[in-house]
């Protein structure tokens, strides 16, 4: 047989398995969004325009990539053992025409053949229960990023002139070599493709087709590596801390099945647990006939929706988060009421007579201080999509400080209120001194929250200074009012009176009277400041608290500094501009003062 229908041959015996193992992580891509119930959000459609993903035999795709990456490694081997590249022996065969680049031609092949195995093992354990192959998939993320490593490394061996010509100079190549793949209709999706959306997508060049993956495995490596903390708030942090890297659909859908997994959270714990855990009851709660509840199985409802809507993109989850918090406040009402109906009119929450009265009033303060972590979280999503124009950061950053008073209160009574409850189990028959010290100190999570409440006060009343005294940021619009504009920004919130007796009216109130004199007086810039610099070093073992606080802290002193500027030769100098800037913090402005 000729030596070219042997490598024809060969070529089909590889491409059949690599095309398999490629059919089946697309196969394994599109039921994982499908299930996550999440594709609407990025536009996407699931259905595969009659293209079978589907194909009896692809389960095998592994088994047969191992046996071509087996027979290719012994390839590899035969033609470093040669004493003579040019003289190869007759046992052989090689993959392609010219001997001399068998050797670059099979490790270019190997690595992406071991990219694509390594990959696939990778969404298969990451959907393993409860996370059981979490630990494996993360040795599966290291291989694929070795291999990607190796592709980029042949690529010069691939657009050399010796392996065959290639559009030299061309940064939209989908190809390692600049030629057309083989096999494959780039323009397959234009002719299928809808006219409306979701329409057809340009291809990726092969370099940022590498950097997709490199920025989706890193992602995906974070997930693997979180500890599956059944702490509800530690969770929250760090969705909110793995929503900053901005990662794409397939990292947010395998973090949201990661988290709800058959209405549990990882699919180990009740939801009511986690519940529990989060208002600080103490676990025998479980056996309690609270759990029957019908308003506290709602609840429990809201919590999973919450956690599926924070993995969503920034855009789709502040649009849904903003329609959950009257969800969120529906329910508060509900138990409220049934509070007061099973345990009497004139009971108080402040009050728990009897157990019920004691794990009802836990829930509602926790439900209370969610509702307004929730709220927190919808405002900075603004900053975040760059909803809000510097003609309006004064009222944004007034209500953010509003948000923050309450959710700081709640926090703290929350605290107070578990610390009350497990010193009446414990109770001894007088306080040392070290104890009552210890109560009378503000907890770090407390002044943490407080930090941001100066700096979101203290830029709100700068920037009404500015409005009032210096007339600047003024900027009336021939299309609605300040008041429509407050009414747009915040309607979701006001709609579920949060907070309650805040409105349009209290903000001018609350501004109208900010002055330079009493800002410098009474400098909020100073006090965020010296709060950051307290409360860091309770925050050692918490890298990403503690590298907030830096940045505050940091915001804090510039905003300082240009307030004593502004106010000192504001007036007197017109060609003194001032600007705000997120060039620290993606939500607390710094100010720029600059002369023009």
């Amino acid at each position: 047989m000729a030596q070219g229908s042997l490598v024809g041959t060969d070529c089909f015996f590889m491409r059949l398995p690599y095309c398999k193992v490629i059919r089946a992580t697309c196969k394994a891509v599109t039921s994982i969004v499908s299930d996550a119930r999440t594709h609407e959000e990025e536009d996407l459609f699931t259905m595969a325009y009659g293209l079978p993903l589907n194909v009896e035999g692809d389960e095998k795709c592994l088994s047969l990539l191992n046996a071509v990456e087996e027979n290719i490694s012994r390839q590899l081997r035969a033609c470093k053992a040669l004493p003579s590249k040019r003289k190869p022996l007759e046992d052989i065969e090689p993959l392609q025409n010219n001997f001399d680049l068998e050797e670059g031609y099979c490790k270019a092949l190997l690595c992406r053949l071991r990219f694509r195995k390594h990959f696939c093992h990778v969404l298969t354990c990451m959907r393993r229960p409860q996370g059981r192959g979490l630990e494996l998939a993360r040795k599966h993320i290291a291989s694929c990023i070795s291999e990607l490593g190796s592709i980029l490394n042949s690529a010069e061996f691939l657009m050399s002139n010796a392996y065959g010509t290639c559009e030299d100079g061309t940064e939209d190549r989908t190809t390692a070599s600049g030629r057309q793949a083989i096999g494959f209709d780039a323009n397959l999706n234009s002719r299928i493709s809808a006219p409306t959306p979701p329409r057809s997508i340009k291809i990726l060049s092969w370099k940022k087709a590498i950097e997709y993956f490199e920025k989706l495995l890193h992602h995906l490596d974070i997930i693997c590596s979180y500890l599956l903390d059944p702490s509800l708030d530690v969770l929250l942090r760090f969705v909110a801390q793995f929503q900053k890297a901005q990662p794409d659909l397939v990292a947010r859908v395998h973090l949201q099945l990661l988290l709800v997994q058959d209405g549990k959270l990882y699919g180990r714990y009740p939801i009511l647990a986690v519940i529990i855990r989060a208002a600080r009851l103490p676990e025998v709660i479980m056996r309690h006939d609270i759990q029957k509840n019908e308003y506290v199985v709602q609840l429990g409802q809201i919590v999973i929706n919450m956690l599926k809507v924070l993995c969503t993109n920034a855009a789709w989850q502040r649009r849904k988060l903003g329609k959950i918090l009257q969800d969120w406040r529906a329910i508060y009402v509900q138990l409220e009421l049934a509070f007061r109906k099973e345990f009497g009119e004139g009971s108080s929450i402040s009050n728990g007579e009897n157990a019920s009265a004691g794990i009802l009033k836990h829930i509602l303060i926790w439900v209370e201080e969610q509702t307004y972590w929730i709220a927190h979280r919808f405002l900075v999503l603004g900053f975040e999509l760059e909803l809000y124009s510097p003609s309006e950061y004064c009222m944004v950053y007034w209500y953010l400080y509003v948000v923050l008073i309450r959710l700081a209160e709640k926090t703290h009574l929350k605290m107070t209120v578990s610390d009350g409850s497990a010193k009446q189990k414990g109770k001894k028959r007088k306080d040392s001194p070290k104890d009552l010290a210890r109560e009378a100190r503000i907890p770090p999570a407390i002044s943490f929250l407080q930090c941001q409440i100066c700096l979101a006060e203290g830029l709100a009343l700068l920037l009404a200074a500015l409005r009032n005294e210096l007339m600047v940021l003024q900027s009336p619009s021939p299309f609605n009012s300040e008041h429509e504009r407050f009414i747009q920004h915040f309607e979701l919130l006001q709609k579920a009176c949060i907070p309650d007796l805040i409105s349009y009216p209290s903000f001018k109130e609350s501004t109208s009277h900010a002055r330079f004199s009493s800002l410098v007086m009474y400098n909020y810039f100073k006090d965020a400041q010296k709060i950051a610099k307290e409360v860091k070093s309770s925050f050692l073992n918490d890298p990403d608290r503690l590298a907030e606080l830096c940045i505050l802290e940091q915001v804090a002193e510039h905003n300082s500094v240009a307030l004593n500027v502004i106010s000192r030769v504001g007036a007197l100098d017109p060609s003194l501009k001032v600007s705000f800037e997120f060039i620290h913090h993606p939500c607390f402005a710094t100010v720029v003062v600059k002369r023009s």
